[in-house]
């Protein structure tokens, strides 16, 4: 059952970043009033988008009905890690006794059970990060060619403690892992570009936080048709050799660590070639074959300034 807004015993709160997606967003808002919950939760949702304010009114709606109990605040600063940040930042201050903070994206709908796995998960296992899979819907008559390929894959396979979780659709983090990790704020860097939970992430396993992966605690996610088109699958292999650069050049800051990154940039060139070769061999589809050269590519285009920005607001409207 969902808790009053502000109520101190609310002891989680679902966090949803929003841009531009209405009709999505009814679906995400309707997967978290559905809950089959004995977590006292709240909800709190993020309208990126100072303009048009789409979101805004959808979740006031539900709010004002009972459907869910929370807040909508609006974030002027367009971004995604603006927007992130604005929603565990309003989270963590407005439910002071709240000690975990998941959050879903307003493309994605929850199963009926997932707060509560993945509640259930951090508490039994003493994790402060507990990461869930991700699954895709696609269109119908979607090719295996685009709905095989690895970028629509879960991070692992079986629920247990993993290194670390990569993604934040389907995550939940510990207010004790927000203050572990020194900056609570996902880094503005990534703000375009993305990625900014994976470095977020990347800074909890350096403190030596403990992550859990909850296979059951599922979220589904809508894939619309342009994101099964060749170019933006090539664009998002890019996007994830580009982030893996940044968020290493961030964790080695000297010379020494540098150098070691540019020659690990530069040993990855054959070795993705070989592991494109060896797909190759199996026969499989030209965008998976391509996948490893194409994320090599993007870590140089990273290292010479360059990388595409899946959240520039110029992207996110030509969606």
């Amino acid at each position: 059952m969902a808790g009053d807004a502000g109520n101190p015993a609310v002891e989680a709160v679902v966090c949803v970043p929003t841009f531009r997606r209405p009709d999505l967003l009814i679906e995400t808002l309707r997967s978290l009033a559905g809950q089959r919950c004995r977590t006292n939760f709240a909800v709190v949702v993020v309208d990126n988008d100072s303009v048009k304010r789409e979101g805004e009114p959808i979740a006031n709606e539900f709010f004002a009905a009972g459907l869910l109990a929370g807040f909508c605040v609006v974030e002027e600063c367009q971004g995604n890690c603006h927007a992130i940040n604005r929603a565990f930042r309003e989270a963590r201050d407005r439910f002071p006794a709240a000690s975990y903070f998941l959050m879903i994206d307003d493309d994605e709908y929850a199963e009926p059970d997932w707060v509560e796995l993945m509640v259930s998960a951090a508490r039994d296992h003493h994790a402060d990060v507990v990461g869930g899979p991700v699954f895709s819907e696609f269109p119908v008559g979607t090719p295996a060619s685009s709905s095989a390929h690895p970028i629509y894959w879960p991070a692992y396979a079986r629920s247990g403690f993993v290194p670390m979780i990569y993604g934040s659709g389907n995550c939940l983090i510990s207010r004790r892992a927000f203050q572990a990790v020194g900056d609570p704020n996902f880094d503005t860097r990534f703000n375009h570009l993305g990625g900014g939970d994976t470095d977020f992430f990347t800074r909890c396993r350096a403190a030596g936080l403990k992550s859990y992966w909850r296979d059951d605690a599922r979220i589904f996610e809508t894939v619309p048709n342009e994101r099964l088109q060749p170019a933006w699958i090539i664009r998002r292999g890019l996007r994830i050799g580009a982030i893996n650069f940044h968020i290493e050049r961030i964790a080695r800051p000297k010379l020494l660590g540098r150098m070691r990154l540019i020659a690990k940039t530069v040993v990855l060139v054959p070795v993705s070639l070989w592991r494109s070769l060896k797909l190759a061999a199996q026969r499989k589809p030209a965008l998976i074959v391509l996948h490893p050269s194409v994320i090599a590519l993007g870590r140089i285009l990273a290292w010479f300034g360059g990388a595409p920005e899946q959240y520039s607001l110029k992207a996110m409207q030509g969606k």
